[in-house]
């Protein structure tokens, strides 16, 4: 009898790494970190290092809204930026936000 196939497609107990966790400085929890780096930039770099992969999902779903909300094309530079100062204020608590 051969062993159960288990969802991952992988026969037995396989290892599988855990998470890196990370002490996000948004909601002052240790939870796991983000997949990847959100942006090739100092900004993105400090989210990915000290941002936890909630409170990211959170600033995904408040950037969908200020997309919708402003009609923004993300093609101009200018709506760029204002989502860009629009999640500093929200992840940091940095600047003032924009309207």
């Amino acid at each position: 009898m051969q062993p159960a196939r288990r969802l991952d497609h992988t026969l037995g107990n396989a290892y599988l790494a855990g998470m890196t966790t990370v002490h996000c400085v948004r909601c002052d929890l240790d939870r796991d970190q983000m997949a990847f780096q959100p942006f090739q930039n100092d900004l993105g770099k400090r989210a990915y290092e000290e941002i936890c992969g909630v409170c990211w999902g959170e600033w995904l779903k408040t950037q969908q809204q200020l997309i919708n909300h402003y009609g923004l094309n993300l093609r101009d530079p200018k709506a760029k930026d204002f989502l860009f100062r629009n999640m500093s204020q929200f992840l940091f608590k940095e600047g003032e936000v924009d309207a």
